[in-house]
C-alpha cells in the first residue's frame, strides 16, 4: 500500500470481535526494533547460523553483515499483531499462517512496523458463535520496505 492513510478500529483491541473487522480495511501498528545483541541471543538459542550469531563471519557472508533470523522477524511481527490487531477477548485459535515470506533481511537498528489488511471475514456455517478472519500482514522497516509478508488465519468469536 503506497498511501499513508490507514484505517482505525471503532473498538479497542480489548473489546473486539469478528463483527468489528471489516474487509478491505488496512491498519498500521508498531514499532518494534532490534539490536545486534538481541539478534545474536535469539539466534544462539533458536537458529544458530553464523549470519545470525557471528558479526565477523556475517560480514563476509551473503548479506554483508549480521541479520536477524526469519523466525525472530516472525516473532516480532506476532508481537505487534497480538498487541494491536488481534482481539484480546475473542481470539479462539489459529489454523495457521499461509505464504510466510522473509523478503528482506532485518538488520540491527531496524525499526519495524506492521501493516494489516483485513482480506476476509467469514462467519462459520457450522458454529454461528465464531468465524474466520483472514489478514494479509506486511512487516516493514523504517524505509517502508517489506521485510516479511504472510497471510494470517484466525478463528474469532462473534458478538
Amino acid at each position: 500500500m503506497t498511501a499513508e492513510k490507514y484505517d482505525t478500529f471503532d473498538t479497542p483491541v480489548g473489546d473486539r470481535y469478528l463483527d468489528d473487522y471489516l474487509e478491505g480495511r488496512t491498519y498500521r501498528f508498531g514499532e518494534e526494533s532490534v539490536d545486534a545483541e538481541e539478534i545474536i541471543e535469539f539466534a544462539r538459542r533458536y537458529d544458530p547460523q553464523s549470519i545470525h550469531t557471528d558479526p565477523e563471519a556475517a560480514a563476509h557472508g551473503p548479506f554483508g553483515g549480521l541479520i536477524a533470523s526469519g523466525w525472530q522477524t516472525a516473532a516480532l511481527m506476532m508481537r505487534l499483531f497480538a498487541d494491536n490487531y488481534l482481539t484480546a477477548v475473542a481470539s479462539l485459535a489459529s489454523p495457521g499462517i499461509d505464504e510466510l515470506r522473509w523478503v528482506r533481511p532485518v538488520r540491527p537498528g531496524d525499526r519495524l512496523t506492521l501493516i494489516c489488511e483485513t482480506t476476509g471475514v467469514r462467519p462459520s456455517r457450522s458454529k454461528p458463535d465464531r468465524g474466520v478472519l483472514t489478514t494479509d500482514v506486511t512487516l516493514v522497516n523504517q524505509n517502508h520496505e517489506p521485510v516479511l509478508t504472510a497471510t494470517a488465519l484466525n478463528m474469532v468469536a462473534r458478538r
